[in-house]
């Protein structure tokens, strides 16, 4: 890891002097580079981009204000790393873990008139993926492939120690040894821990993953199946929406508890509730998690604008749909930039 998280520029070494002196405009001048993969570390710790948004602010400020003691003997950016790990794993043992629908319980045969959102669960959250970079050359996983939803899910039945150092390891490239000093342990509980994750999330985590499955899928064709999900929810047309899903499909709705699997449960969901029972679609594509996504407006009043609803990231296999997750509510929209209602 040394290569790519060493050797700052003379400007650098220049604003880390003065930022030691309390200017807080060279502090941001050398955070701001590191902002944005700090921010992704944050969410695949907590699986909330709003959790993220508040621990990576907590962190920097700990950091701003504990600037004093970085002797330089790491890198400024391996330090940080440090910071914002320990910064989650506070939030991680008040909070506990992020869940979806398929954690709380069985799938639905049929579909589920008047679900109710439950408010005590902490859901899982998307994640806008624009601007993800590289990992380090140690890195097993490639940015991308690290905040895809089955990736992020199986992280939180991790403890959070072991959640860190899988993170610190196989999507950042760091050492066992560099991971000790993190977390303040030895390099055989890292081990133990690297072993006990990974266990888990192989468990967890289909084969391929979602970045290998659509590299092996023209970008023309991901569009169209988006696309084509996207125009049978406008037209209600329930044959065409078949057509693009697998058999063993499932579809969930944080933070409604109820979720369907298999082709059967998951047709007549879509035929009682979105296709006809909703009001009047609107969809905007979007990427979300590394995946295809559509932003979906609803408009179920029969005038007006149609108002956000819901982010629903689509699991290819194949050109098919193995499943879709929609993330209702509205507060989803601004992360991704999006408007909060279409004319």
């Amino acid at each position: 890891m040394s290569e790519v998280f060493s050797a700052t520029s003379a400007e650098d070494a220049e604003d880390l002097v003065r930022a030691r002196t309390g200017d807080d405009a060279a502090f941001n001048r050398l955070v701001e580079p590191l902002r944005r993969e700090l921010h992704a570390h944050c969410y695949r710790m907590l699986g909330s981009t709003h959790d993220a948004d508040d621990a990576l602010q907590d962190a920097l400020l700990r950091a701003w204000r504990g600037l004093a003691r970085f002797e330089g003997r790491s890198s400024l950016r391996s330090w940080l790393y440090t910071v914002a790990t320990h910064t989650c794993l506070d939030t991680i043992e008040s909070r506990g873990r992020r869940a979806l629908p398929m954690d709380l319980g069985p799938s639905s045969d049929r579909a589920v008139l008047g679900d109710a959102p439950l408010a005590d669960v902490a859901w899982l959250g998307p994640y806008p993926d624009a601007g993800l970079g590289a990992g380090g050359p140690a890195a097993r996983y490639e940015q991308r492939e690290a905040v895809e939803l089955a990736f992020v899910a199986a992280l939180q039945h991790l403890p959070g120690n072991q959640r860190a150092a899988l993170l610190l390891f196989e999507v950042l490239g760091f050492s066992a040894a560099e991971i000790a000093t993190t977390m303040n342990t030895s390099t055989t509980s890292v081990n133990s821990a690297l072993a006990r994750a990974r266990k888990i999330v192989a468990e967890k985590v289909p084969a391929p993953t979602q970045q290998r499955t659509l590299r092996q899928i023209d970008d023309a064709r991901v569009r169209e199946i988006v696309a084509g999900y996207s125009t049978a929810l406008e037209r209600g047309d329930a044959d065409a929406l078949v057509a693009l899903l697998t058999e063993d499909v499932t579809w969930s709705m944080p933070p409604l508890p109820h979720w369907y699997h298999g082709l059967a449960a998951v047709a007549d969901f879509a035929t009682r509730v979105p296709l006809t029972a909703c009001g009047s679609w609107r969809h905007l594509p979007v990427t979300a998690n590394g995946q295809p996504a559509v932003a979906c407006y609803l408009r179920n009043d029969g005038s007006g604008a149609h108002l956000a609803w819901s982010i629903n990231v689509l699991t290819l296999r194949g050109e098919r749909i193995r499943e879709v997750t929609s993330f209702i509510g509205a507060e989803h929209f601004t992360p991704f930039g999006l408007p909060a209602a279409l004319p």
